[in-house]
């Protein structure tokens, strides 16, 4: 009989094998897991075995992010942080002492200021020139779908009255048709397109302190939602390929291909060599992103029902389709027949359709080629849509973190919402109950990639630590569901196959958290923690 190298032992492991659920011990030989059950797997402890002794401790597969931006947070961990706070005086307090700081910096870029900061959501270049006058401040938004500059910034890229509205986005203006400082969307690239380049070096730093933090969260593998130029996301395919050849990506990562929303299928075949190019080690770039409609918060979001105005009057803006729908059939069908995944931020109910049209008809041409097409963050689903997620295979792509009051949902997005929309937030529940397939994802730098607080949240409808009523209790998650989609769930979306549940022959990427989610109330279970993280058996992060 021969030993395992590495046993784990006197605790609780939470499998997500639905074979068997629990165990008390699992023995790992080389990258793979050799056996799990009970007293009878430590017959295989030898001399040579490291035996983990998990004093009650929980043991569960790594969790997995299925839609997250690793590089860019890497670099904003390095930036002016504007995160923790909705304060005004905060946040410029802090972009002073950064500006002051590095006085060698030609622009102060940062990023995580809330839109419920400022009325209407909207900030202004003069608060920014209050501190900072002589050097350009661009400062993006915590859900990076706007951008805050002071007159400087403004002024460096070309940015006037006369200057229009690109078709994706909006400049928000004063009375004479000055801009104001706050960009929309689309708009956002009119102003990222003169920010200093990022260097090579400083984009494989940033991703390597980037995989830091996720390992340091139990995260063993995600989908970078991000591989491109967007904006000021910097084409992070080179940092993931060089850290990749060195031996030094510990996490297994899927990439997403960004989808040019300006261009055509022309664009398919570069993408069919860039997915050749770039393959190394644990990076595959096999999945392609396409960004389908904006945010509700300033009405971009792609809608079945108009947006009401702020006296609760039905306008005429239903939010934006950023890529033609009956154009989109035809790239989801001519892509999934090249075998990318197709990954799509959907998150009115109108785009979560469109998305789910473009689905179907590429089944219908190509037939089930398996590709695990995902629609991310599903923040309005119709109900006529439930269903089709099962039918289609479809697999809904959760932030749980967003699913809570909080002033930005409350006061800037749910007054605004027609019909019967304010009342659809967030679905979990009845995706679930419609047999979807579930998985998990953080949006991080957007939002917190601790995935024990996504589970509070999924678990409870409540922010920890929050004193608010629960947002839509019906939609709900039990834990266990909760804990799968975070696991099992984003490791098939991720198609890592061999990962996501313990069971002899999968691979030892595992996560150890203080203690056993099932025997704390739900209201505490964001303060468990994460004690130790593998990946392939190797130890990643050790508390």
């Amino acid at each position: 009989m021969s030993h395992a190298d590495l046993v784990f032992t006197g605790g609780t492991v939470l499998t997500m094998d639905p074979a068997r659920s629990r165990a008390t011990t699992v023995a790992v030989t080389g990258e793979r897991i050799t056996a799990v059950g009970d007293l009878e797997v430590r017959a295989l402890i030898g001399p040579r075995t490291e035996v983990v002794e998990l004093s009650g401790r929980a043991l569960l597969p790594g969790f997995q992010d299925a839609h997250v931006h690793a590089a860019a947070a890497g670099l904003e961990l390095a930036a002016c942080d504007l995160t923790g706070t909705t304060d005004l005086g905060e946040y410029l307090r802090r972009v002073a002492a950064y500006a002051a700081k590095y006085p060698e910096r030609q622009w102060i870029t940062g990023s995580g200021w809330s839109l419920e900061s400022f009325p209407g959501g909207v900030p202004t270049r003069g608060q920014l020139d209050a501190v900072v006058a002589d050097r350009p401040v661009y400062l993006t938004n915590r859900d990076h779908h706007g951008g805050w500059a002071n007159t400087r910034a403004l002024e460096l890229a070309g940015i006037t009255a006369d200057t229009a509205d690109p078709d994706d986005g909006r400049i928000e203006r004063e009375f004479d048709g000055t801009p104001s400082g706050m960009l929309q969307e689309g708009a956002t690239e009119l102003i990222e397109r003169v920010l200093p380049a990022i260097t090579p070096r400083e984009r494989s730093t940033g991703l390597l302190r980037a995989q830091d933090r996720l390992h340091s969260l139990g995260i063993t593998g995600w989908q970078e939602a991000i591989v491109g130029s967007y904006g000021a996301a910097f084409d992070c395919a080179d940092a993931y390929f060089t850290v990749a050849e060195k031996g030094l990506l510990t996490g297994r990562v899927r990439g997403a291909q960004w989808w040019d929303r300006t261009g055509d299928s022309a664009q398919i075949a570069g993408m069919v060599q860039r997915r050749r190019d770039f393959e190394s080690g644990r990076f595959r770039l096999d999945a392609v992103k396409i960004m389908l409609d904006g945010i509700a918060e300033n009405g971009t979001a792609a809608m079945t029902v108009p947006y009401r105005d702020i006296h609760g009057c039905c306008t005429d803006n239903s939010g934006l389709s950023f890529v033609d729908p009956v154009a989109l059939r035809s790239f989801v069908t001519e892509l999934d027949a090249n075998d990318f995944q197709v990954h799509f931020h959907a998150l009115g109910d109108r785009a979560v359709r469109e998305a789910l049209d473009s689905v179907d008809v590429a089944l219908r041409a190509n037939g089930p080629r398996g590709n695990r097409h995902h629609l991310a963050h599903l923040q309005v689903v119709h109900a006529q849509d439930i269903p089709r997620f099962h039918r289609l295979g479809a697999i809904a792509n959760l932030q749980p973190l967003w699913a809570a009051h909080e002033p930005q949902l409350d006061d800037l997005t749910l007054p605004f919402l027609g019909g019967d929309l304010a009342s659809r937030q967030y679905l979990f529940g009845d995706l679930v109950r419609a047999g979807a397939t579930l998985a998990c994802g953080s949006d991080w730098p957007v939002s917190d990639p601790n995935p024990l607080a996504g589970i509070h949240v999924a678990v409870n409808r409540v922010a920890p630590e929050s004193e608010l009523p629960p947002l839509l209790p019906d939609q709900r998650l039990d834990l266990m569901t909760a804990l799968a989609a975070y696991t099992a769930g984003s490791a098939y979306v991720n198609r890592n196959n061999d990962t996501g549940t313990l069971r002899p022959g999968a691979l030892a990427d595992l996560v150890v958290l203080d203690t056993d989610p099932f025997t704390v109330s739900p209201a505490d279970i964001a303060e468990i923690s994460v004690t130790h993280t593998f990946v392939g058996g190797v130890p990643v992060y050790t508390r």
